[in-house]
């Protein structure tokens, strides 16, 4: 069993690390375009940041281990279907360049394998699902809606100053606001692996209660930092460059409404996927200036990425589980 439990930590680490490569973006593509700081730079403060805000609390962990199916009805070969599926989910898309929401991924993952252990939906808990789906869709709209009515503030306050002054002050600001979104992260995402490693030790006796042990904290931690100082390079281009052009101002207002959206919704144990949150949050910036400002053929493909995660990776956890009972039935 233990020997499980090893198998099942280093795959968390795994997970994790293609989640901070995948994220990598939400830290740093916006202060990385606006030209603050270069991407070396950029990436050791959001690696440094997501390490620290992995300890902020273990919340969303909590919800993880026991809001999607109890831990005494799992086994391990679910445990392990899921962080597969999660991690190759990750992978796949940072590789072609997509901003994917490793949330949906390891949801999806652990939903679908749950079901083909349990033989059905009864096996669910379906009311915490429900508010981890909704926390899921809401996020997003708040996001948007905080980054437009915040670069409508900032418009209002600083719009009459000339254009240099706004991109100097905003320009030292937006380290501010990066460090913010990296840590927002590390105390969101990083919980999502805790969640899944504190669930394989409850479910395997190692430990009685879902409270998250201080060495699975320090893994994660350590795991997402490293992951984002991979930095998923093509992520960074996605939505920082492409989804449309930012100037200090913007990627502040972004960053700091971004921030604020997942530090809530960590506050109240909800997940949330970042990606979504940091993505809607430029596209209600870019709404203030003009619709034609955001490049909606680039957010289409985003979007679509996000709609097809879900139900892909529900379907995989499934048939990977349904191939590893039946190898072990054997």
């Amino acid at each position: 069993m233990a020997e499980i439990i090893i198998v099942i930590v280093v795959l968390t680490v795994l997970f994790e690390l293609s989640n901070g490569w995948n994220d990598s973006a939400n830290s740093i593509a916006t202060v990385v375009s606006t030209r603050v700081l270069s991407p070396l730079q950029a990436v050791i403060l959001a690696a440094s940041i997501n390490m620290i805000g992995a300890f902020y609390s273990t919340a969303v962990a909590r919800t993880i281990g026991e809001g999607i199916v109890s831990p005494g009805a799992i086994t391990n070969a679910v445990v392990i279907a899921t962080l597969v599926v999660g991690f190759s989910w990750n992978t796949t898309l940072t590789r072609f360049g997509l901003p994917t929401s490793a949330s949906h991924a390891l949801i999806g993952a652990l939903i679908g394998a749950s079901v083909a252990h349990g033989g059905g939906m009864g096996i669910l808990n379906l009311s915490g699902i429900g508010k981890i789906f909704l926390s899921l869709l809401v996020s997003p709209v708040v996001g948007l809606v905080v980054g437009y009515l915040l670069m409508r503030l900032l418009l209002a306050l600083f719009g009459r100053l000339a254009h240099g002054t706004i991109n100097k002050v905003f320009g030292r600001l937006q380290l501010l606001s990066s460090a913010s979104v990296a840590f927002s992260h590390g105390s969101n995402d990083a919980q999502k692996g805790m969640g899944i490693i504190t669930l394989a030790l409850v479910s395997g006796g190692f430990i009685d209660s879902l409270k998250v042990p201080a060495w699975v904290i320090v893994v994660c931690g350590l795991a997402i930092g490293t992951g984002t100082a991979l930095g998923g390079w093509r992520i960074i281009k996605t939505v920082g460059l492409k989804l449309m052009k930012l100037e200090p101002v913007h990627g502040f207002a972004a960053e700091t409404s971004a921030a604020l959206t997942i530090l809530a919704f960590s506050h109240l144990g909800l997940p949330v996927s970042t990606t979504h949150v940091l993505s809607t949050s430029v596209m209600g910036i870019g709404a203030t200036r003009r619709l034609s400002a955001v490049r909606w053929g680039i957010a289409g493909k985003i979007v679509m990425a996000w709609v097809f995660t879900l139900p892909i990776c529900f379907a995989a956890g499934w048939l990977l589980t349904t191939i590893i009972q039946q190898f072990q039935g054997r």
